[in-house]
């Protein structure tokens, strides 16, 4: 959520911060705002409600602004109502200091209290507003005009999550960073240096990249990079290069990043999966998990959010059935506060696209404090989860910038089958044969993802009948109840339609109650030992008025005699159905919001990394 792009350097900063910010829209905002400082080290600051375009047309592109320094902020509204006023960037009293800011001041109102009995005034609602006067109280007061010491006693005194960018009036040309628990990257140009909350702001300009750590700050200049820690000794740090390259981050000629990135998954799965499987073999020798290791875990905890959860949820199928490991399944921001009893010997799974999930890097951290090892699977290289994690297991997604998530799903549901194989076969749970038929099985899910999406038309089609649903319920059994979860999430947060997901048994128990005439009921049916039951399900809402679409394998054409449309999807084996029964179920929910005219990549009240619990 938000985004935050800065530049100091020799162009004019304007139309860079502009650029920057739109590579960022996919983050989610409601306002957006820049902070510009000239020669004289006058900062002005530009703001507006709405779309960025809105504040690109207010400047000329940026070209009433001139400056060469400065910082520009998307604002997704946390404290205080969406308006010009909250937006970043925030000046101090005295106009002589800019702040923006991704996070949350968890003790905004304390602060704001003793700063309003020293004599300062607010005039937004915004916790961000206590930070650029708490460094202007300690810029003109305890730290007698350095910089580095007033941030760091602001650091001292504010707790939550934060990602900074600040100037100052009186230092020309500088730009400040800071981080604690919320993504910020440093760039470094040839006709400057940038930060910026994701790699897409800065691929214009550079691949060259530095990963800040929590609690550590930037001094930025024209021409050089200064790193601190919060005891301001300098610090050294060493570049990264971006692979990917900013065309991957363009639509392509599609109409949506969405479309695009879901047609991006045979490519994401293969380049997920093809690295590791040399010679019919597994190959993990870059998570440090040995045989032995592997072999004394007694229990998984598997860990997300939104998507990712869902993944966690086909995730113990998977590695029960195949494994037979034990597993739980946890909503990464529950996770902490139902005060878990971990099991010795056991293994944490964190799921995140992103790597700076909050809710998930703070499980992470709770299992470390616990003692228990962790293993990331994430798609950002050098993000927070990838850094503090025990291992990392890197899904080969690319960017991914629609806020509803696609190829990112695909590629962790390909990770997950990578290690559930590998266990099975490392703890005798899978004799060779088996383990042989899987691992050719998942070398050919790329072209079957390829075959699944050639039947969009179809769904299409569907989709425009279907687009004025007020409800939609989607149902299955084992691994179809899973992807179930994850059809339901992606029809809901883009067609705004109101969208559930149950285990196909629990109907009865309660759901089916609001089921009646011209309902949309979606039943998901992978899987062979449970099809007849899901069948008998599906016809029990039929009974009540439903309609009802089916999502098979070729072959079973007697869903016919039930379902009033029926998608079907190539054959493979049943532990790695979802990545194929999830294709239809998202080409749905985005022709349902494209027929209703719907912003499909920006979908309403929602960011694409939440950085704050």
């Amino acid at each position: 959520m938000c985004g935050i792009v800065g530049f100091t350097g020799k162009a004019q900063v304007a139309p860079i911060l502009l650029d920057g910010l739109a590579k960022l829209e996919y983050r989610g905002y409601d306002s957006a705002g820049i902070a510009v400082e000239d020669a004289a080290g006058k900062i002005e600051i530009v703001k507006a409600k709405g779309r960025l375009r809105v504040l690109s047309e207010m400047t000329d592109g940026g070209t009433t602004v001139p400056g060469t320094c400065g910082i520009g902020h998307t604002r997704w509204a946390t404290h205080g109502e969406p308006s010009v006023v909250n937006a970043h960037p925030h000046y101090s009293r005295d106009h002589k200091i800019a702040v923006v800011h991704n996070g949350i001041i968890e003790n905004y109102q304390e602060l704001k209290d003793r700063l309003a009995a020293r004599g300062y005034e607010f005039v937004s609602q915004t916790d961000t507003e206590v930070v650029a006067q708490m460094v202007d109280y300690y810029y003109c007061g305890e730290s007698a005009g350095n910089a580095l010491d007033a941030i760091t006693r602001m650091m001292m005194h504010v707790r939550g999550s934060y990602a900074l960018g600040i100037l100052f009036a009186d230092q020309p040309g500088v730009v400040y960073a800071v981080r604690k628990d919320s993504p910020l990257i440093v760039g470094r140009a040839e006709q400057g240096n940038l930060i910026a909350s994701d790699v897409p702001a800065l691929l214009k300009y550079t691949r060259t990249v530095y990963y800040i750590d929590n609690q550590e700050i930037v001094r930025m200049t024209p021409d050089e990079i200064e790193f601190y820690n919060i005891d301001k000794e300098r610090i050294e740090k060493t570049p990264s290069t971006i692979e990917w390259d900013a065309e991957a981050a363009e639509k392509g000629g599609y109409e949506h990043f969405m479309m695009k990135e879901i047609h991006e998954q045979p490519a994401a799965v293969r380049d997920t999966l093809s690295p590791r499987i040399k010679d019919g073999r597994i190959e993990l020798s870059e998570i440090s998990l040995d045989e032995e290791t592997i072999r004394s875990v007694r229990r998984l905890y598997i860990i997300g959010c939104g998507s990712a959860y869902h993944v966690g949820v086909a995730a113990r199928y998977v590695f029960e059935s195949l494994a037979r490991l034990p597993v739980e399944v946890d909503v990464a921001s529950e996770f902490r506060y139902r005060n878990p009893v971990l099991e010795e010997n056991s293994l944490a799974i964190i799921i995140s696209q992103s790597g700076e999930t909050a809710d998930s890097l703070a499980a992470l951290r709770e299992c470390h404090a616990r003692g228990v090892p962790t293993l990331g699977i994430v798609n950002v290289v050098g993000s927070s989860i990838a850094r503090e994690a025990d291992a990392v297991l890197y899904t080969w997604a690319g960017p991914e910038i629609a806020v509803a998530t696609t190829k990112a799903y695909s590629t962790q549901l390909a990770a997950i089958y990578l290690l559930a194989t590998e266990f099975g076969r490392v703890r005798g749970t899978l004799d060779e044969e088996q383990y042989a038929r899987l691992v050719e099985e998942l070398e050919a899910l790329p072209g079957k993802i390829e075959k699944t999406l050639s039947d969009k038309e179809r769904i299409q089609w569907f989709a425009s009948k279907y687009a004025a649903a007020k409800d939609a319920f989607f149902i299955g059994r084992g691994l179809d109840y899973a992807v179930a979860l994850e059809g339901s999430l992606k029809f809901k947060e883009i067609s705004y339609i109101h969208s559930e997901a149950f285990a196909a048994g629990e109907m009865k128990h309660g759901p089916i109650s609001l089921v009646e005439k011209g309902t949309l009921v979606v039943g998901v049916l992978t899987q062979p030992d449970l099809y007849e039951k899901t069948i008998s399900n599906m016809v029990e809402a039929k009974s009540r008025g439903a309609f009802l679409m089916g999502l098979t394998t070729y072959g079973n054409y007697n869903i016919e005699d039930t379902a009033g449309f029926t998608v079907y999807v190539p054959r493979t084996d049943p532990h790695f159905a979802t990545s194929l029964s999830v294709i239809p179920l998202q080409l749905l929910a985005y022709y349902v919001s494209c027929a209703k005219g719907l912003d499909v990549d920006k979908p309403r009240n929602l960011a694409k990394s939440v950085t704050v619990e």
